[in-house]
């Protein structure tokens, strides 16, 4: 572990340098490019790593360039193994499952939801489906919401399959909530709203889940209603 920190901060302090070094516009273009070839490449090696702690490294870059507006596809890819790290991505010592880190997954899924683009949704909707962890299936709802790419209905119905499975298992009023709201964000995108309505009518009506939740599914299952009507009403006159 004391080795792959060296390496991590032997490389951030050659990061310093080659931005300091750069001069002119052109060699700030060429060492730009070159110091994200490197960010890459530090970023893959900690992310691959299997010692917990630079793994929250990685994640701390990755924070960082995604914070600046730096991300790059190795970087996507990265997040995508984090978030999958003891899900998709499994290291076992006779039998003992050694790299399950929930928390680190909610944090890949947090970043994939700045990140905000097509693969970032795919590697969501993935996690969503096949982690176990309430606060992961959380944070990745929130960030499904938060890029807002439904085509087909994929994401809505990954949410809603996602919260039928833990509300059955496991209910907890902070998935719900997550639910209730990345509904509100998608909700003008769905096509189909029948899995969706299905399961904001469960979480309004479900008293394991505190009155705030509550209080908010119902809500918006008002206001579906109500535009589903004015439609009605809209067609009908036509």
């Amino acid at each position: 572990m004391k080795s792959l920190k060296k390496v991590a901060g032997t490389i951030c302090a050659m990061l310093v340098t080659f931005s300091v070094a750069a001069q002119s516009k052109s060699e700030k273009s060429v060492d730009s490019a070159y110091l994200s070839t490197v960010e890459d490449v530090v970023i893959t090696e900690l992310a691959n790593s299997e010692e917990r702690d630079n793994k929250l490294v990685a994640l701390q870059y990755l924070e960082s360039a995604i914070g600046e507006g730096r991300a790059t596809p190795d970087m996507v890819k990265a997040l995508d193994q984090l978030a999958g790290e003891g899900i998709t991505t499994q290291t076992r010592t006779n039998g003992r499952l050694m790299n399950n880190y929930p928390d680190i997954r909610a944090k890949s899924c947090e970043l994939l939801g700045k990140v905000a683009t097509e693969e970032a949704k795919q590697s969501l909707v993935k996690i969503a489906l096949a982690d176990n962890e309430p606060m992961v299936i959380t944070s990745a709802i929130r960030s499904l919401g938060d890029i807002g790419i439904n085509e087909g209905d994929e994401v809505t119905k990954t949410i809603a399959w996602a919260n039928k499975r833990n509300r059955i298992l496991n209910p907890t009023s902070s998935l719900a909530l997550e639910v209730v709201i990345a509904c509100e964000k998608l909700a003008d995108s769905v096509e189909d709203k029948k899995d969706m309505i299905q399961e904001l009518s469960y979480i309004a009506t479900d008293y394991r889940y505190v009155t705030p939740v509550r209080t908010r599914a119902r809500e918006l299952l008002n206001k579906l209603q109500s535009s589903g009507s004015s439609s009605s009403k809209s067609a009908d006159a036509k």
